[in-house]
């Protein structure tokens, strides 16, 4: 039994060792593709736009990336290329996964489009392998199994997204996170005064939502969840 071709790209040499010397390099590509993206949203970026942008036809390209989804990996793999793991985080587990969380939200604020691109079912890259060694490292000292550390991870890269998804969006429509939570708050004291939400009501009375920061929300929320996930005694 023959095995099939390798699917991966980031299990194929950049070129194949035969043919001309290439003229570009997946670095080179992705960060055409970034730079469209950026400007323009995931949805232009398309092999054609990012020949284009390089100077050359679509046909060239796919010397280096068989279809547009390989393209949209490598972009990824770019991006995620701005994680700094040398940044001291604090030494303490929580420390150093929020340290982490934060400058994955900077990514996604900085590159929108990440948040619709990293649904696509192609393999990680290279340097998303690296961010999980990185996150494991940080965790190598906490008492759990590391089947718990994988999902925990799993679930703080699909926190920070969607903090991310509820900031951009409240940007575009041109406010602020605070004056979002002001805004909702000054709903909800309307809508309970007509006393069919009691539960609501005394949440609310409790402790009034205050408006914050995005970045104390952010790290309030994102250290709360990890500290429930994490936490020694937390059931496995």
């Amino acid at each position: 039994m023959t095995e099939g071709p390798v699917r991966s790209i980031w299990l194929r040499p950049e070129r194949g060792a035969r043919g001309p010397a290439p003229e570009y390099s997946r670095g080179r590509i992705a960060t055409a593709g970034v730079a469209l993206a950026d400007a323009d949203g995931l949805a232009a970026v398309t092999m054609r736009a990012v020949a284009d942008a390089l100077g050359t036809g679509p046909a060239s390209l796919y010397r280096y990336v068989a279809t547009r989804d390989e393209l949209i990996e490598l972009m990824i793999n770019e991006v995620n290329g701005e994680f700094d793991h040398t940044a001291p985080g604090g030494g303490h587990w929580l420390q150093d996964l929020l340290a982490l969380a934060r400058q994955s939200r900077g990514i996604y604020l900085r590159h929108p489009w990440l948040l619709d691109a990293t649904g696509l079912d192609g393999p990680i890259g290279p340097n998303a392998v690296d961010y999980l060694e990185h996150a494991l490292a940080a965790l190598s000292g906490v008492d759990v199994d590391p089947r718990t550390k994988l999902e925990a991870i799993g679930v703080l890269n699909g926190l920070v997204a969607l903090l991310a998804r509820a900031e951009i969006a409240q940007g575009t429509a041109g406010r602020t996170l605070p004056q979002w939570q002001r805004e909702q708050t000054a709903y909800l004291s309307e809508a309970l005064k007509a006393g069919r939400h009691p539960h609501l009501a005394a949440a609310l009375a409790t402790r009034p939502p205050e408006a914050e920061p995005a970045e104390s929300l952010f790290d309030r929320v994102v250290a709360r969840v990890l500290t429930g996930l994490l936490h020694p005694g937390t059931p496995r």
